[in-house]
């Protein structure tokens, strides 16, 4: 009697990758963003990200007010510019007319950084998406790529944090920088009255926070895409190092 072959064996149905939710992402992103970057591929929601960041732009800056004054604010900003000597020669109603128009301008970013955060990620992830879509054929979308960026700018509260703490422990008003307010990176600690603008601007680039963001913009665009993770981040860095040639090189004409 011959012997009846036993039916084939399914395989194993492959285990469910867990959906992450946006509190779950934006922790991951500190202690393991792959997980989070690749959960875009699920869905490219970005607005846990920007809300966080939003609220914590909006603490520093109303700190800022607080504890510097915005007035003092601009009279740093003046008194390291080439219109310092200009400013000096005004009579007095002159230049607190320029003073409060400066705080003005102040104000206006802080009440108006959310949508700033907006539109600067919406530049940057232009510039990079058509890069690596163009340049390495990548599989991430703009929708992809511009959460990629919020979410990799989750180290920058570390630094608004940090700000606000030195604030309030006491940090000398006249001797803030808003462009530059906490020690994490080179600029920080060189003179800004022997050091020059040019250089000042590139060594603010060996920022540990700017840094740790462009390794998370890398991880992103690899984690979406079939692009290495190490040729992803050159790109980025490359990006940010021409970005701080131009940017550096405009500070030594104002």
């Amino acid at each position: 009697m011959s012997s009846v072959p036993a039916p084939p064996v399914a395989p194993p149905p492959a285990p469910a990758v867990a959906r992450l939710s946006e509190g779950a992402r934006i922790v991951n992103t500190f202690i393991a963003p792959s997980k989070t970057f690749t959960d875009l591929r699920r869905s490219a929601a970005w607005w846990g990200p920007w809300i966080l960041i939003s609220v914590v732009s909006i603490a520093f800056l109303f700190t800022v007010g607080k504890q510097i004054g915005f007035e003092q604010v601009s009279k740093n900003q003046i008194e390291h510019s080439k219109r310092a000597e200009q400013f000096d020669k005004l009579p007095a109603d002159q230049q607190e007319k320029q003073l409060q128009i400066s705080v003005k301008i102040f104000q206006g970013f802080a009440f108006g950084s959310p949508v700033l955060i907006l539109f600067f990620t919406l530049i940057s992830t232009v510039v990079l998406w058509a890069t690596f879509k163009v340049g390495f054929s990548a599989e991430t979308s703009f929708g992809q790529a511009y959460a990629i960026g919020m979410y990799a700018g989750l180290p920058g509260i570390i630094g608004a944090i940090l700000g606000m703490i030195s604030m309030f422990a006491g940090m000398s008003p006249e001797g803030f920088d808003i462009n530059n307010p906490v020690g994490t990176n080179l600029a920080y600690y060189l003179d800004p009255e022997t050091t020059g603008k040019f250089v000042r601007g590139m060594a603010s680039s060996l920022d540990v926070l700017i840094i740790w963001t462009i390794v998370l913009i890398g991880i992103g665009f690899a984690s979406t895409s079939k692009v290495k993770r190490s040729t992803a981040i050159m790109v980025v860095a490359g990006w940010y190092l021409v970005y701080k040639l131009v940017s550096s090189g405009l500070a030594t004409l104002g």
